[in-house]
């Protein structure tokens, strides 16, 4: 902790910032007591700025959301489900009707959970005398609302229509008669509620409220704080009205006068207003304005400290740590912060180099020599392979000379230098898995004149996103061999050994397995233990000899498995990441 012995509280950065906090806090607070007087009188003020402002862009939400559920209701005219039951009621059976039915439906209720000013969705279809409502699904044909909301489908663009005390959109389609009936109706039925409801958000002051008026004042929505009678609210937007027209304007209401603003919807026909006692609206003071421009330079100057003190403290000290860390990131490591600071940047920047010369001594101590271990112990262990097959192909020459097939061992010599020049390639430690499957290859064609056709080899083919994956060398063909050496070699016909490819979500496996009849549960029990408890320094040959090899390289969760084959022998199932090498070897 050699860097903190100079370290002072009066250098901490701790300190400075609550020093930079009081410093713009204070003159906050001062202001902020002497201004609090005034806060109401502002905001009264900014509300008759903007009163005209909210119910304009209040009725222009209102009529975009309204059109919008126009098209919502002119699309659903074109149901396939609703043109079927309006034309094709008396060809269909039980069962379509009903499918056809429970289709609409769904289209009707997907409408009405589209707003919250929908109530509720109908079609009316008068061929077949039912009414298929959102809320109460199908029911009898009423006529009566039918013909009162079919007389607006020839309007191009649906009205609003008021009926029974409710607000509705309706869209017919035409039938093809003389007169023009309509084949079925389109109703929409608007939540008088959630109108009342949206208008609730100018209640901004006691004694303010909102009204919705219809056209011919057929249908009035108020949403007042004290709960006027409709009557009285429409004498308030009645006086505005013959004052000062549709937008702006004043009148006196039980002894108190009041602001109106109001704007108008051509295309739905809506007046909307909105109302507040004048006083509120009046009552702000000049000095207000002065106090917020003080305010306002104030509060520039102090920010302006504040971001240079932060900046000269924190961010420049801060910048030099991250872009030590960046050097360290591209491979750097002979980095080093000189500072004479006595903060805690100070500190960081001491426990930084100390931290990265550990660094470099750890890789260069400990990673690197643990790789090259690795990589001998690798080579060591690839290389006990190349003896065992060599004495096999003596064995098999020698065989086939004391016959007199020179035919036989002119080909298998050619096989034979294939084979070796694969082996003995030492450029890369890993190879394409198809390289590898093609030396399998030439290794079952070399033995196939050994065993003189008593032994059958079927490769799978390999799959097109196996083909570049990078493996180890030798890791089929000694399984294949062992399959040759240990399970099929004392039978005289009919041996079998497949090799198959399998694509798992992550993994990759190559399975190998045989049909032969000397393996024992005892002795797959004790091979399978075997290669489960192989141990660091362990003696490893044949397919513990592959085990080791794969899980040096793709880590311990690949390797080998081995179960009784479906075939009757053994089968040895290879399995490595699908990616290739895994992120935590």
């Amino acid at each position: 902790m050699k860097g903190l012995k100079n370290h002072r509280l009066r250098n901490s950065i701790f300190i400075r910032l609550v020093c930079m906090f009081l410093l713009i806090i204070t003159p906050i607070i001062l202001l902020g007591f002497y201004i609090y007087s005034w806060s109401v009188k502002t905001a009264s003020n900014d509300i008759s700025q903007t009163a005209e402002m909210q119910v304009s862009y209040y009725l222009k939400d209102l009529e975009n959301e309204i059109e919008r559920i126009r098209m919502l209701q002119y699309d659903a005219l074109n149901d396939v489900y609703l043109q079927k039951l309006a034309v094709t009621w008396e060809a269909m059976d039980d069962i379509k009707r009903t499918e056809s039915i429970m289709l609409l439906w769904n289209r009707l209720s997907s409408i009405k959970s589209s707003s919250a000013y929908i109530n509720d969705v109908s079609a009316h279809i008068r061929p077949i005398s039912k009414t298929i409502s959102a809320n109460n699904g199908a029911s009898d044909f009423e006529e009566e609302r039918f013909e009162r909301l079919r007389s607006n489908y020839i309007v191009s663009g649906s009205n609003l229509i008021i009926w029974n005390g409710g607000l509705f959109l309706s869209a017919s389609s035409v039938s093809g008669n003389k007169n023009r009936e309509p084949l079925f109706v389109i109703e929409i039925e608007l939540d008088l509620g959630k109108l009342k409801q949206a208008i609730g958000q100018f209640h901004t002051h006691p004694y303010s409220g909102a009204v919705l008026l219809m056209p011919r004042e057929e249908l009035l929505i108020v949403n007042d704080s004290v709960e006027r009678v409709p009557e009285v609210a429409l004498n308030l937007v009645r006086q505005s009205h013959l004052q000062k027209g549709f937008f702006t304007g004043t009148a006196e209401l039980e002894g108190r006068e009041y602001f109106v603003a109001g704007a108008v919807s051509e295309r739905l026909g809506l007046q909307a207003y909105k109302y507040l006692p004048k006083k509120v609206i009046l009552e702000p003071l000049d000095r207000f304005y002065l106090w917020a421009w003080i305010f306002g330079v104030v509060s520039v100057v102090i920010l302006m400290i504040y971001a240079f003190s932060t900046y000269k403290f924190i961010h420049k000290p801060l910048l030099v740590l991250v872009k030590g860390f960046r050097r360290v990131e591209h491979g750097d490591l002979n980095v080093s912060i000189g500072s004479k600071q006595n903060d805690e940047f100070g500190y960081l920047y001491e426990r930084f180099n100390y931290m990265v010369t550990n660094l470099s001594h750890l890789i260069n101590q400990v990673y690197k020599q643990k790789i090259m271990m690795q990589r001998a112990e690798l080579k060591q262990l690839q290389s006990q392979i190349n003896p065992h097959f060599l004495y096999n192909s003596f064995f098999i020459l020698n065989t086939m000379s004391l016959t007199g097939d020179t035919e036989g061992v002119e080909r298998f010599l050619l096989q034979l230098g294939q084979y070796y020049q694969f082996v003995t390639r030492n450029a890369s430690d890993e190879i394409s898995l198809d390289k590898e499957v093609q030396h399998a290859r030439i290794y079952t064609e070399i033995q196939s004149l050994r065993f003189d056709r008593r032994i059958t080899v079927r490769f799978d083919e390999l799959p097109a996103k196996m083909v570049h994956v990078q493996v180890p060398r030798l890791i089929i063909q000694p399984i294949i061999e062992n399959a040759f050496e240990h399970s099929l070699e004392e039978m005289t016909e009919h041996g079998h050994i497949t090799i198959r490819f399998v694509l798992a979500e992550q993994w990759i496996q190559i399975v190998v397995e045989d049909n032969g009849n000397s393996l024992t549960d005892q002795q797959l029990q004790q091979l399978s233990i075997q290669l489960q408890s192989s141990a660091e320094g362990a003696e490893v040959t044949g397919m513990l000899n592959i085990h080791r090899r794969i899980q040096l390289i793709f880590g311990e969760s690949s390797g080998l498995a081995i179960a009784r084959s479906e075939l009757g022998g053994l089968q040895v199932r290879i399995t490595i990441p699908e990616g290739g090498r895994l992120d935590d070897v």
